[in-house]
């Protein structure tokens, strides 16, 4: 699964031919970098892969002003196969399958308690940024009439996502400042955890 190929191949199927700085554009206003990881980097560079495919083709050349000569794409016959392939891949996946945290806190938690219940804290604070600004730009576009019903879904699923883990902060941190020198560290010592119970890295198939 590839969610820059994903995003593309759907833009171009659901709203025609575009270039890469309208698709670039789209996902900087669905913040797409953060409930995707998706930078305008890789689109560029991953919009050059599908051409090489055959996966998208050029549809023709345009220039506004000065400004260079933007190749607008559409999507062919083989990038709609390939669509459904990537969709289908998507939607059967459960949690992703890195979950930085968990291996963090397994493996290389540290034995000083407050580091890391400092470096928590300051986990926190970011997610509560993030749940604060992805709230507000959904209550302006709905406030607007530009949201479809499917980005409201989308929206509020990164808000739950967000809650669930200030809900996890809030629960184990107390655990942390409650914990003596040396009580952090777990090398050695692990239990084998059943796949997916950390809270990602299970899959369905």
């Amino acid at each position: 699964m590839n969610l820059s190929r994903l995003m593309i191949l759907g833009l171009l199927a659901e709203r025609g031919p575009m270039h890469g700085h309208q698709i670039r554009r789209t996902a900087e206003l669905t913040n797409a970098e953060v409930w995707g990881g998706i930078t305008g980097g890789a689109l560029y560079a991953e919009l050059r892969k599908l051409d090489g495919e055959g996966l998208v083709e050029a549809l023709r050349e345009e220039q506004v002003g000065r400004r260079p000569a933007r190749t607008v794409y559409q999507i062919t016959q083989e990038g709609r196969l390939e669509l459904v392939v990537q969709r289908d891949a998507a939607l059967e996946v459960i949690f992703g399958s890195a979950d930085p945290v968990s291996v963090v806190l397994l493996f290389a938690a540290g034995t000083d308690p407050a580091e890391l219940r400092d470096r928590l804290a300051a986990r926190r604070r970011r997610i509560a940024g993030q749940l604060e600004t992805m709230t507000a730009e959904r209550e302006r576009l709905t406030g607007l009439g530009v949201l479809p019903p499917e980005a409201v879904a989308a929206f509020r699923r990164g808000e739950l996502r967000l809650e669930a883990e200030l809900r996890w902060h809030d629960e184990f941190e107390p655990q942390v400042a409650a914990a003596r020198p040396g009580a952090a560290r777990v090398a050695g010592r692990v239990a084998r955890i059943p796949r997916g119970a950390s809270g990602t890295g299970g899959e369905a198939r």
